[in-house]
């Protein structure tokens, strides 16, 4: 049976007291949550509806119903998300691509913002990559720290989502031609350059992706 749009509205709605509630109780991974009967009348609603909203957070991982004791929060790094999406949605060739480009595109947009924002442009971190870059380094580890230090939390949140859907794309090594697109790229980051780190970052790209979908 599918839900109208009353039914829905109130699913999205538990879902968000149910979060709220975990943050203002301070609940932590492993701890429990309150029974189905005290959620239905905290939140005034019924038994069938905290319920259904406690399986669909169950079926991502987020919460784990032990029998005989009780609903508990998961770690969330754990849940099952990625596994679902990838199995639902994630299948043809097009979808992949798209979690790519919005990848892309995240990554991109960290490199203005740093850009466009003398604070981060001075941060330390920029000269001890490049020290590091005479060493060996993964493709993530400073990518990462780009998005990170761009301050997004919500962007850095679906990147990690992404990245997963891609199949873990930067767990290589960098190479040296690599390494020398990075030296430039956070060369212009330190100047606030962005024309010129954006097209580092494009030419790093493509000798990343070189022989891969892109």
């Amino acid at each position: 049976m599918i839900p109208n749009n009353n039914s829905r509205k109130m699913f999205l709605e538990i879902v968000k007291q149910l979060r709220q509630l975990i943050h203002d109780e301070n609940i932590p991974v492993g701890g429990k949550l309150p029974s189905e009967r005290e959620l239905a009348e905290r939140l005034q609603v019924g038994r069938s509806t905290v319920r259904e909203a406690l399986r669909s957070l169950e079926l991502l991982g987020i919460i784990e119903t032990r029998r005989g004791e009780g609903t508990f929060l998961s770690d969330f790094r754990k849940h099952q998300l990625v596994e679902l999406l990838s199995t639902f949605i994630l299948q043809d060739s097009r979808s992949k691509k798209d979690v790519h480009t919005t990848m892309h595109a995240l990554e991109k947009e960290a490199i203005r913002t740093i850009c466009l924002t003398e604070q981060l442009q001075k941060q330390s971190i920029w000269d001890a990559f490049i020290d590091k870059l005479q060493e060996e380094m993964f493709q993530e580890d400073i990518i990462r720290e780009i998005i990170i230090i761009s301050n997004n939390r919500l962007g850095l949140k679906i990147w990690f989502l992404l990245k997963q859907f891609a199949g873990e794309p930067y767990r290589s090594l960098m190479n040296v031609k690599e390494k020398e697109a990075w030296k430039m790229l956070l060369g212009n980051l330190k100047v606030g350059n962005e024309q010129q780190a954006i097209s580092n970052y494009n030419e790093w790209k493509l000798l990343m992706n070189r022989g891969e979908i892109k």
